[in-house]
C-alpha cells in the first residue's frame, strides 16, 4: 500500500542518510525500481513529472500501475508515489487519483501567491494523510522544458515556507537538472546550512541528484537532505545498455526484437544505478 513520505523522511533525517526519489516513465523502469528497493530493504519515492504523467496516459493509469506491482511482486518496504515539480493544477489532480505525496513547485509565482496556493494544498494534504513538498528558490537546468540557472534560495523565504506546514522542502542551492556542465560552481554549502537552521526537524530535499560528486552527497546528508532526486542518471545508464544490445546485433538474433527482450539490458542497468545510489544515500536495510 503506497504511504504518505513523511515517516520515511522523518526517519531519514534523524538517522543521517536520504531517502531516494527516482522518477518513473514506464512499466520498466517502476518495476526495476520497485524489484531494487525490495532487494535492498529501502524505503523508496516514486517521482512522476507532469509530463511523465501524461507520456503514461494520465495519473490515475500511474497509479492503477503502481499499486498493482505494490500487490503483485509483493513489495512490503514503504513506498510514496510523489508528483514531481507539480502545478497547482497537476497537484489536485495527482490528489484526486491516489498519489500519496505531491510536489508543488510555486517558486515561480511571487512569494505572496507561493504562500497562498502552498497553504491551500498544505490543508488538503494533511486531511487526506498524504505528504507534500514546496520548493523556495528555482533549481537549475531543465525539467519539463523549465531552464533554471542553479539559484540559491533564500534562508528567510525557506523558514515561511516551511512555517505553512509543508512535509519537506526543496531549497536551491546550487544544484542543476540534467547533466552539469564544466563551469558549475558547485553546492553552496554556506545556503543549506543556513535553510537547515531555520527550519530545524524539516526534512531537506536536494533535486538534480545525478551527477553531484559522492562527497557533496555526504556532506549535504549530514546537513539535513533527507530525500534526494534521481531522474537522468537512470535514463543514461538504461539508454547506454540499449544501445550496447542493438549495436551487438542481439536483437536480430533469434527473439531478441521482442520487447521482453529488448528492454531486458536497459531496467537491469537502472536496478543497478538505483542500488549504487540507496547505498550513496545509506537508505539500505532502512525499511
Amino acid at each position: 500500500m503506497l504511504v504518505s513520505a513523511e515517516e520515511m523522511l522523518k526517519k531519514a533525517k534523524a538517522g543521517k542518510y536520504a531517502v531516494g526519489q527516482f522518477n518513473i516513465n514506464n512499466l520498466e523502469w517502476t518495476k526495476s525500481i520497485l524489484l531494487t528497493a525490495q532487494e535492498c530493504n529501502s524505503p523508496v519515492i516514486l517521482g512522476v513529472s507532469e509530463g511523465a504523467g501524461k507520456y503514461m496516459c494520465g495519473y490515475k493509469t500511474v497509479v492503477g500501475m503502481v499499486n498493482g506491482m505494490l500487490e503483485e511482486l509483493n513489495i512490503t518496504v514503504p513506498v510514496a508515489l510523489h508528483l514531481d515539480h507539480g502545478s497547482y493544477e497537476g497537484a489536485k489532480a495527482c490528489i484526486e487519483a491516489g498519489f500519496s505525496s505531491i510536489m508543488f513547485d510555486g517558486s515561480h509565482y511571487p512569494i505572496e501567491e507561493n504562500v497562498a496556493k502552498t497553504k491551500e494544498l498544505v490543508a488538503i494534504c494533511k486531511e487526506k494523510g498524504m505528504s507534500i513538498e514546496a520548493e523556495v528558490g528555482s533549481i537549475g537546468g531543465e525539467e519539463d522544458g523549465v531552464v533554471g540557472a542553479g539559484e540559491c534560495a533564500d534562508p528567510k523565504e525557506c523558514k515561511m515556507i516551511a512555517d505553512l506546514g509543508v512535509t519537506m522542502l526543496a531549497a536551491g542551492i546550487g544544484n542543476i537538472h540534467g547533466k552539469y556542465p564544466e563551469n558549475w560552481a558547485g553546492l553552496s554549502f554556506e545556503t543549506l546550512d543556513a535553510v537547515q537552521q531555520l527550519t530545524g526537524d524539516m526534512p531537506l530535499v536536494l533535486h538534480g541528484g545525478t551527477g553531484i560528486p559522492e562527497d557533496m552527497i555526504k556532506k549535504a546528508i549530514s546537513l539535513g537532505v533527507s530525500k534526494i532526486n534521481v531522474n537522468t542518471e537512470c535514463q543514461l545508464s538504461f539508454a547506454e545498455a540499449t544501445r550496447k544490445y542493438i549495436e551487438a546485433g542481439k536483437d536480430l538474433e533469434g527473439k531478441g526484437f521482442d520487447p521482453r527482450k529488448l528492454l531486458a539490458p536497459g531496467a537491469e542497468a537502472i536496478k543497478a544505478t538505483v542500488k549504487e545510489k540507496m547505498e550513496l544515500f545509506g537508505s539500505v536495510g532502512k525499511a
